[in-house]
């Protein structure tokens, strides 16, 4: 059979020739087809024809809709006929299912130019449920269901017939009486003998449309989408690519297809889209919104590709489908918040890593290290000597005398030429014309490039610049430190090599950076010059000579708190006591800076003051207690501060101390009996040490505990340590581990009390907290050898007057110190008198012939005596007076429940010029 198209002419007739056999099988199959459908149940025998019987259904009828109408989906699936063959055919020659054709099935029918059914294929029956045994030999119109569309139905017949070809829309009545919509489409046949026929093509309305609809979907996806779209075989090979795709890589959509993305892109951005689409092809796993530099084309920038592999329904590879987008502006965007993201990081970093330094030099250090690679290549921090020294800013202009030092360096690499240009603490001259001289000037920064530019930053023939030049440095910044307004340093990165040269963006932040370091640089300057005074104020107001007493030898060390610190207000003090006793006092003010250590010097000042009224320990203590209120620090603050306070007779090798909530002291023993008497200077044998246990008493300024005194009997020779707590406190360790550590090292054989405190010194451990330390070591030895001395008891009666008078006499004769005879036995007369008259129990008397004539009267009555202004006409009340005038120094003390009276002699020949008394 030939078939002819819609158009044109008329339907293409052939001659009388062909087989007529052929053309009479034709008609009489037609002839044999019953008129009617046969009933239910009833089938074709061989080679027979069914009976005719009269149908109860309505004769169904064929009706063209609109073209313009819409037809619905089908209800249900076409059910088998009664009685026919299976609704799923298969077996070895079954057709392969998954393609278009199941999607969209197409059903056929042969209709002879009566409109009379001739064939009816098996797609038909399953599209209307009508087997082929009912409909060949009736006439199409009894599937119509309107009338008035028969007449429009054999109008397409004759159409047909006329120009060979028609399409439409129909509605057709399946065996359950539903209208069912299809997309018709009738052709002319004509076979050999030249009789016409005409074949019909019906498909249902719905799926049509639906295919029509995602064709015209893909086509405005792959033509009109702004992506570019690709369809590879599985030889990866391009079968179509969109026009958006071809402008992205520069060819025409022809010259695409049947070529690789290796034959359409340079070889480099190729070879990894290649192995990508290799892998989705292997695999199956899509790879999404991968971003690649894009090829060298007509459109460079950043791509995002996306590839998946393509199956149809029968689950066959059919290759690979890509999707490609330039994604240049989005990378850019992405890439300016990075590069906003690392810049604010860097900020960040640099804040945290300076923000407690209070050294100029490091924090120079840290600046110059945080930009080197990140922004730089090289870097320099250049400071006035002022801000490196802590001293005042200056107030005129910077001109070429300012001195600068060169405070913090970094490179990314090393060698001469860097060591040339970047030596730290360099002093930095310049030229007041120079870029250097304008931005100290004025505060403005400067971009330097190209070698006329570089050569100016410092002064001409400049080695550092020349350094610079054979380091390859294209690009420089030079910004200001500023501070309060006034620039204080310089910092000058550049850029060296194939590096991108310094743009306005990185001079804005170079510019914000140095902002901040200028800060933190001030702050630094301004701590040194705080720090400064106040370690000056506490040095002067600790001792600026420390006495040796007779039969104590005594080492100090005073460490101020580290630079991270302020100073603190620990003290020590070594202050000679009458009778060549010796007190040894340290304390420690709570708190730091300038105002502790002035509270430090007035609590100082009010212990030197009441040591002098030679007080016992516990006595001086509360005294100072009682004066916390004005010794604090200021109105609204109250005195806190620790403090022991130990005092030493040599000549009964007795020790006594009291604590007011300071760490306690240590005492070494020498080992062995021997009682020769210690040399000063001479060698520390070590010993056996241990921590004295004593009453803590509440720190000055709290209250609320006695304070309470001991008293040791020392070897000769022993070794007491006191000390503050800044030496043996730490952050992660108990008090005990310092002081067990302290008692270690002076356990230890030393050459000298001076190597033994740098011995103290050099365990410091390196966590500890970093506050002030104060280290008093003092060597308690029994006096000098052959020290005259002499001592009685007498009772207390007036025969007592004149028998001491006689003892002094001879013990001064003995002494070969006969010139001092009247004086002193005046005054021990006086003072004997006083205590028969007001005391009742023995009274001592001791004298002791060292640098002076020490004598010392002592009873039980614990009133210290008051000196009274005698008139003329008065008997008495003189004897006080006279101890005053004669004697060198005098005093009391209490001691035990009683009190001694002293006074001192000067030797012949050593007499002050005027008799100082006290």
């Amino acid at each position: 059979m030939s078939s002819t198209g819609h158009g044109g002419g008329g339907a293409r007739r052939t001659g009388t020739g062909g087989s007529a056999s052929a053309r009479a099988r034709l008609r009489r199959g037609a002839r044999q087809q019953s008129p009617q459908p046969p009933p239910a149940g009833r089938r074709r025998g061989d080679g027979g024809a069914p009976e005719a019987q009269p149908s109860d259904r309505p004769a169904p009828s064929l009706v063209v809709p609109d073209a313009t109408a819409s037809a619905g989906p089908r209800s249900r699936p076409a059910r088998p006929f009664p009685g026919g063959p299976g609704a799923e055919p298969g077996g070895p020659g079954a057709p392969r299912e998954g393609n278009l054709l199941d999607v969209v099935k197409v059903a056929i029918a042969i209709l002879d130019t009566a409109g009379r059914v001739v064939l009816w294929s098996p797609a038909a029956e399953e599209l209307l449920g009508w087997p082929n045994e009912l409909l060949v030999g009736r006439r199409i119109d009894e599937l119509i269901p309107d009338a008035d569309q028969v007449v429009r139905i054999r109008a397409a017949i004759q159409d047909t017939l006329r120009h060979g070809r028609w399409a439409g829309l129909a509605e057709l009545r399946d065996r359950d009486g539903e209208a069912v919509a299809v997309d018709a489409r009738i052709s002319l046949l004509v076979d050999g003998d030249g009789t016409p026929f005409l074949q019909v093509n019906l498909a249902e309305a719905a799926a049509v449309r639906a295919v029509e609809r995602d064709l015209a979907v893909r086509d405005a996806l792959f033509e009109q989408s702004p992506l570019g779209i690709a369809i590879l075989d599985t030889d990866l090979r391009y079968t179509a690519v969109n026009q958006t795709l071809a402008e992205m890589n520069g060819m025409v959509t022809e010259d695409h297809v049947g070529r690789t993305t290796g034959e359409t892109l340079p070889e480099r951005a190729a070879d990894e889209i290649t192995a990508i689409q290799r892998q989705v092809l292997a695999t199956g796993e899509p790879v999404i919104d991968v971003t690649l530099a894009s090829p060298v084309t007509a459109r460079s920038g950043y791509r995002s590709i996306s590839y998946s592999r393509m199956t149809d329904r029968a689950g066959r590879v059919l290759g690979i489908s890509g999707t490609v987008m330039d994604v240049t502006e989005r990378y850019r965007a992405v890439a300016k918040v990075e590069h906003a993201r690392r810049r604010l990081s860097l900020l960040n970093e640099f804040g945290s890593r300076v923000g407690d330094l209070l050294d100029a030099s490091r924090i120079a250090q840290e600046l110059a290290s945080a930009v080197v690679p990140r922004l730089t290549d090289h870097s320099a921090v250049i400071l006035l000597q002022a801000v490196a020294h802590g001293d005042d800013l200056p107030r005129h202009g910077h001109d070429r005398r300012t001195s600068l030092l060169q405070l913090g360096t970094a490179s990314v690499q090393d060698g001469p030429e860097v060591e040339v240009m970047l030596r730290r603490g360099a002093r930095i001259t310049f030229a007041e014309d120079s870029a250097c001289g304008r931005v100290l000037r004025t505060g403005v920064p400067e971009l330097l490039s190209g070698a006329d530019q570089l050569s100016d930053v410092t002064y001409p023939g400049d080695p550092k610049m020349q350094a610079a030049h054979d380091l390859g440095v294209h690009s420089m910044l030079v910004v200001p430190l500023r501070a309060r307004g006034i620039v204080i340093g310089l910092l000058l990165v550049s850029r060296a090599g194939y590096r991108e040269g310094f743009d306005r963006d990185d001079l804005a932040f170079t510019v914000e950076l140095a902002d901040r370091a200028g800060s933190s640089l001030d702050n630094a300057r301004l701590y040194a010059r705080e720090r400064t005074a106040a370690l000056t104020l506490q040095r002067t107001l600790l001792p600026q000579q420390v006495p040796q007493p007779t039969g104590v030898e005594v080492a100090y060390r005073y460490v101020p708190g580290s630079s991270g610190t302020e100073v603190g207000g620990d003290w020590f003090d070594v202050i000679p006591l009458p009778g060549d006793r010796t007190a040894l006092v340290v304390g420690d003010v709570m708190g730091h800076g300038l105002r502790a250590a002035a509270t430090m010097g007035r609590l100082r000042t009010a212990v030197r003051v009441l040591a002098a009224l030679d007080l016992p320990p516990e006595v001086l203590l509360r005294h100072v207690h009682e004066l916390a209120d004005d010794l604090a620090q200021g109105p609204d603050e109250a005195l806190l501060a620790t403090c022991i306070y130990a005092v030493f007779d040599p000549a009964t090798a007795r020790l006594t101390v009291s604590k007011a909530g300071h760490i306690p002291p240590v005492l070494i023993v020498p080992g062995g009996d021997s009682d020769e008497p210690t040399r000063s200077g001479g060698p520390l044998l070590g010993g056996v040490g241990r921590i004295l246990d004593l009453p803590s008493g509440a720190p000055l300024g709290v209250g609320g505990v006695p304070f309470e005194s001991v008293e040791l009997k020392i070897p000769e020779g022993s070794l007491l340590a006191l000390c503050t707590d800044g030496l043996v406190e730490s952050r992660d360790k108990d008090l005990d581990v310092g002081l067990g550590r302290l008692v270690t090292v002076l356990q230890q054989p030393h050459a000298s009390i001076q190597a033994a405190c740098e011995a103290v010194l050099d365990t410091m451990e390196q966590g500890r907290e970093p506050d002030d330390v104060a280290l008093l070591l003092a060597r308690l030895g029994h006096g000098q050898a052959g020290t005259p001395t002499a001592g009685w008891t007498l009772p207390a009666e007036p025969t007592a007057v004149s028998r001491a008078r006689r003892l002094v006499r001879a013990a001064l004769v003995e002494w070969s110190v006969e010139e001092l005879t009247d004086t002193t036995e005046l005054l021990v007369s006086e003072l004997v008198t006083n205590s028969v008259r007001y005391a009742s129990a023995p009274i001592g008397v001791r004298l002791t012939l060292g640098e002076t004539l020490l004598v010392e009267i002592s009873d039980p009555l614990p009133d210290p005596p008051r000196e009274r202004h005698a008139a003329e006409a008065d008997e008495g009340g003189r004897g006080l007076e006279l101890v005053r005038r004669l004697a060198l120094r005098w005093g009391a003390r209490a001691e035990g429940m009683g009190k001694v009276v002293w006074f001192e002699q000067a030797l012949p020949g050593n007499e002050p010029d005027e008799p100082g008394v006290e």
